[in-house]
C-alpha cells in the first residue's frame, strides 16, 4: 500500500506538487520518458520520469490523484463511513462481485439464491457482456429506489472505476466521495484568534479550572489587548466546539489536566522485539495461602514481569507481606535467567522454540530448561510505588544496562498491558482456586480464609506451571502484531518469530550477578579484630585477614572504601568480593555462636534489636553480647503471653516473613559458592525452616549452648574435685601429729627420731 500511495499520476491533466509547488501535466512522451509540467504561472518544464521518481519532494496532488491519498488528511477507511453508507458501500461491492464472479459473495462455495444467473455466468459470459447486463439492471430499477440506493447514475465506465477503487483500497473504495468529502474547518478561526485560544489554554493549565464561559471572555481581552478591537472573535458555541476538537472534551480534574500535558523526550514509542520493554507491577494475590511456620491464612503479593512484544510472563515473585527491591532486582535477574525444568513437568513443557535447540541452551544454562522465553530487558516500566523508586534500583539498572522508567502519574495506559494482565490471570487461573477473595470485599465468600488450602510454595508452582502450560500457548486475539493482524499469535508464536526476524543473543548472567544486585555499602577501614559493620553490626572473616587495617585502592567518588554488599533477607551474613581473585566470599556475623545454627533474621529485625539494645543500655565490645537478646526479639521464648494461640496475627505473620525471605535468598544464591568453600557455606548461609514447636525448642538449645560456650571461655574446661571433709581443718591445727612413716621391716610405729639420739 506505501508504494501504491508514492506513486505519481503522470496522465494528462493530473497534478503534482514539486517542492511544494502544484503543476499540471500537460503532455507525456512515455517514448522519451519525459513529461512536461505547467505551473500555476504558466511556465513550463520539461523533466524526465527518473528525475521526478527519484525526488525528495515529490508528491501527487491530493486535488488530482486517482489514488485518493488526500494530503493533509489521513487515508478513509471502513469506519468513517456512517452505519446507512457502509450498507450502500457493502451493495456496491456485491455487484461488483457479482460481475467479476458470477455471485454476490463472491465466493462459487456460498452461492445465494439462483446463483449465478445465466447473464452473469463466468463460463457462458464475458466480462464487458456482465458489465453492460449490470448497467441494464441497475437501469431497470424504479429511479427513487435507485436514487436512495446511489445506483442511479451508474454506467460502464463507472462500474469499471469502482471495480479498480475496490481492488487497490476493499470495501473504502466503493464509497462515494461525497460522502467523506473534506470538512470545511472553521474559517472564523483567524490566527489572531488561533493564538489567542492557545495561550489561553496555557494560561488555564497553570489556574484553576474555569468554565467555558470564562475561557471566552479570556479569549475576548486576549484579542482585545493584543491585537486591538477590531479582530472579529467568533461566538461562544464555535468556540467551544473548536475548543473540543483541539483539547478534547476537559472533563478530567485539574491536576489530572496538567500532568498528561508532560513534555515526552523521545516521544511515541513503538515496541518491535522482545526485551525491548519490560512491564513490572506488584498487586495482592486474590487467593488465600497459607504460611510454612504458623500455618495461618494470609495474604501474599505477587509481583509480575511481563514482556511488551510478545506478551510473555519472564518471571513473577511471591512475598509475604510485602516486596522490596531487593525482591524487584532478584525479578530482573530472573527474566534474564532461563527457567529449570521441575520434576512433574513433561516433555511438552520444554524449550519449544525453533532456530535454537533445546541442548544448546541446556548446555550453556547448566540444567534442562523449560519453554520460557528469557533475555535482557531494555527499557523497564513501573508505577510510582516506593519499591521501584529508591537508590538500590539505580544501582540495579546501571548493572544490568538497562533503563527503569516510571510511567506518567495516574496513567495507567503506560503500562496497560500488565493490567490487563492481571485481570486475565484472575479470571484464567485464581478463580478456580480454593481461597479465592474476589475483586471486592462485598463480592468475597462466607469464609476464605478457612477455604485457604495451599501454601506459597504449592501457589509459587501452581503459577509457575500454568504459564509454562497454558499462558505460552494462549491466542493473543487483539494483540496480534501490527505486521500480521488476521493470524493467530500466542507469546510462544511471537518469541519464534522473532528469531528469524531479528534473531536471538543468548546471554546468560553469571552466578556473581546474585552479588552484585545486592545493596552495597561503603566501608572506609576493615578492623584489625573485628572486621566491617554494616547497618550496626559486625561482620568478619578469615577473607579479610589480607586486608586488615588498610585502605583500599579504590579510586574516584569513593575513593580509598572497601564495598561490601547486603542480603536485606538474611542478615547472618554479607559477602565481600576479593581484590585480587574476584571471589565472593561470606561474611558471617560476629554475634553468631561456632557451634550450631541459628534462625534466619532480616532487617526488620535488626532494626529491633538495635532499638532494643538501646533501651536496656547495652554497650557491648562484641556482638556476642547481642545473640541471646536477639533470641528475644525473634519471638523464640515460649512463655504464655507468647504462646501462639496468644500472639497477633502480624506478629506470627513477620515471623513467617522472615523464614520465607531466608528461603528466598537462599534459593538465589548461587550453587557455586557452595562448591568453592563448602565449610564456610554451611556455617554462614544455612536457613533454619522450623514449625513452631522445633522452633521452640531449638531456641531453648541456642541459649544452652550459647551460656555454656561463655562459662567455657571464663574458666577450665573441667573443675577440679572438692577435698573431703574436714580436710581444711587438719590442715590449720598445729597440735595434731604427722602420721608415722613405716619402718624398713614395714611396721608402724617407728621413732622418728635419728638412731642415737635420746
Amino acid at each position: 500500500m506505501v508504494s501504491i500511495a508514492r506513486a505519481l499520476d503522470l496522465s494528462v491533466g493530473a497534478g503534482v506538487v514539486l517542492d511544494d509547488v502544484e503543476w499540471i501535466v500537460e503532455r507525456r512522451e512515455p517514448h522519451l520518458g519525459r513529461v512536461q509540467l505547467m505551473g500555476p504561472d504558466g511556465l513550463r518544464q520539461c523533466l524526465t520520469f527518473r528525475f521526478l521518481a527519484n525526488h525528495q519532494h515529490c508528491r501527487p496532488s491530493s486535488r488530482t490523484s486517482a489514488l485518493r491519498a488526500d494530503r493533509g488528511r489521513q487515508p478513509a477507511s471502513v469506519g468513517d463511513l456512517k452505519p446507512d453508507k457502509r450498507r450502500l458501500a457493502r451493495l456496491r461491492a456485491a455487484h461488483l462481485l457479482e460481475v467479476k464472479t458470477g455471485f454476490r459473495s463472491g465466493d462459487p462455495l456460498r452461492p445465494g439464491q439462483g446463483e449465478p444467473k445465466p447473464e452473469y455466468d463466468p463460463e457462458t459470459t464475458t466480462l464487458t457482456g456482465r458489465r453492460l447486463a449490470k448497467v441494464a439492471e441497475l437501469k431497470a430499477l424504479n429511479r427513487e429506489e435507485a436514487k436512495l440506493l446511489g445506483l442511479a447514475e451508474v454506467s460502464y465506465r463507472t462500474l469499471i472505476r469502482w471495480e479498480r477503487n475496490r481492488s487497490r483500497f476493499g470495501l473504502i473504495g466503493c464509497a462515494d466521495d461525497r460522502w467523506l468529502r473534506e470538512s470545511g474547518g472553521h474559517p472564523s478561526i483567524s490566527e489572531e484568534v488561533r493564538e489567542a485560544i492557545f495561550a489561553v489554554r496555557a494560561e488555564t493549565l497553570h489556574r484553576s479550572r474555569v468554565d467555558g464561559r470564562t475561557r471566552e471572555a479570556m479569549i475576548h481581552q486576549y484579542v482585545r489587548e493584543t491585537f486591538g478591537p477590531e479582530v472579529v472573535v467568533p461566538s461562544y458555541h464555535t468556540l467551544l466546539r473548536v475548543w473540543k476538537e483541539w483539547f478534547g472534551p476537559s472533563g478530567a480534574r485539574q491536576r489530572y489536566e496538567r500532568s498528561a500535558q508532560l513534555p515526552t523526550k523521545t516521544g511515541h514509542v513503538v515496541v518491535h522485539r522482545p526485551g525491548q520493554v519490560v512491564g513490572l507491577d506488584t498487586t495482592v494475590l486474590p487467593v488465600m495461602v497459607r504460611e510454612g511456620v504458623f500455618g495461618d491464612p494470609v495474604k501474599v503479593h505477587l509481583t509480575l514481569a511481563m514482556d511488551v512484544y510478545t506478551h510473555s510472563l519472564c518471571a513473577f515473585r511471591l512475598t509475604l507481606v510485602s516486596d522490596t527491591s531487593v525482591d524487584v532486582a532478584m525479578l530482573l535477574r530472573d527474566v534474564m535467567l532461563p527457567l529449570p525444568m521441575r520434576a512433574d513437568w513433561g516433555e511438552e513443557m520444554e524449550w519449544p522454540y525453533p532456530g535454537l535447540p533445546a541442548a544448546v541452551v541446556a548446555e550453556f544454562a547448566g540444567y534442562e530448561v523449560a519453554g520460557l522465553p528469557f533475555f535482557a530487558p531494555e527499557t523497564v516500566t513501573t508505577d510510582h510505588g516506593s519499591v521501584y523508586r529508591n537508590h538500590h534500583l539505580v544501582d540495579v539498572q546501571r548493572v544490568l544496562g538497562c533503563n527503569i522508567l516510571p510511567s506518567r502519574v495516574l496513567r495507567p495506559t503506560d503500562k496497560q498491558v500488565v493490567e490487563r494482565a492481571f485481570g486475565s490471570i484472575r479470571s484464567l487461573l485464581f478463580e478456580h482456586l480454593l481461597g479465592y477473595t474476589g475483586v471486592d470485599v462485598a463480592d468475597r465468600g462466607a469464609d476464605p480464609e478457612g477455604d485457604a488450602t495451599w501454601t506459597i510454595e504449592e501457589m509459587e508452582h501452581v503459577i509457575a506451571t500454568w504459564i509454562v502450560k497454558v499462558w505460552q500457548q494462549r491466542r493473543l486475539g487483539e494483540y496480534a502484531p501490527c505486521w500480521d493482524p488476521n493470524s493467530d499469535h500466542s507469546p510462544n508464536s511471537l518469541f519464534a518469530a522473532s528469531f528469524a526476524q531479528g534473531g536471538f543473543p543468548m546471554e546468560i548472567p553469571s552466578p556473581e550477578l546474585y552479588y552484585q544486585l545486592l545493596p552495597q555499602h561503603s566501608v572506609t577501614k576493615i578492623h584489625g579484630r573485628r572486621g566491617v559493620k554494616i547497618r550496626g553490626l559486625w561482620y568478619d572473616g578469615p577473607a579479610l585477614d589480607p586486608y586488615r587495617d588498610q585502605r583500599s585502592t579504590r579510586g574516584g567518588r569513593r575513593k580509598g572504601q572497601w564495598i561490601v554488599h547486603r542480603e536485606p533477607r538474611d542478615r547472618r551474613t554479607v559477602f565481600f568480593q576479593d581484590p585480587l581473585t574476584h571471589v565472593w566470599h561470606p561474611l558471617r556475623w560476629t554475634g553468631l555462636p561456632p557451634e550450631g545454627r541459628t534462625p534466619a533474621f532480616g532487617d526488620a529485625r535488626v532494626r529491633d534489636l538495635l532499638q532494643q539494645a538501646q533501651k536496656a543500655g547495652l554497650k557491648p565490645k562484641t556482638d556476642a553480647e547481642l545473640l541471646p537478646l536477639l533470641l528475644d526479639v525473634i519471638g523464640l521464648h515460649t512463655p504464655v503471653a507468647h504462646w501462639p494461640t496468644r500472639l497477633k496475627k502480624s506478629q506470627r505473620t513477620e515471623y513467617a516473613r522472615d523464614v520465607i525471605q531466608a528461603n528466598t535468598a537462599a534459593s538465589d544464591h548461587p550453587a557455586s559458592q557452595a562448591e568453592q568453600d563448602p565449610a564456610a557455606w554451611a556455617a554462614g548461609n544455612t536457613v533454619v525452616h522450623l514449625q513452631w514447636p522445633e522452633q521452640a525448642r531449638r531456641a531453648e538449645e541456642s541459649l544452652d549452648a550459647e551460656r555454656r560456650r561463655r562459662r567455657e571461655e571464663t574458666g577450665p574446661s573441667r573443675p577440679a574435685l572438692p577435698p573431703p571433709l574436714g580436710a581444711s581443718y587438719r590442715k590449720r591445727n598445729f597440735f595434731i601429729l604427722p602420721d608415722g612413716d613405716e619402718n624398713d621391716e614395714g611396721e608402724p610405729g617407728g621413732s622418728s627420731l635419728p638412731a642415737g639420739g635420746e
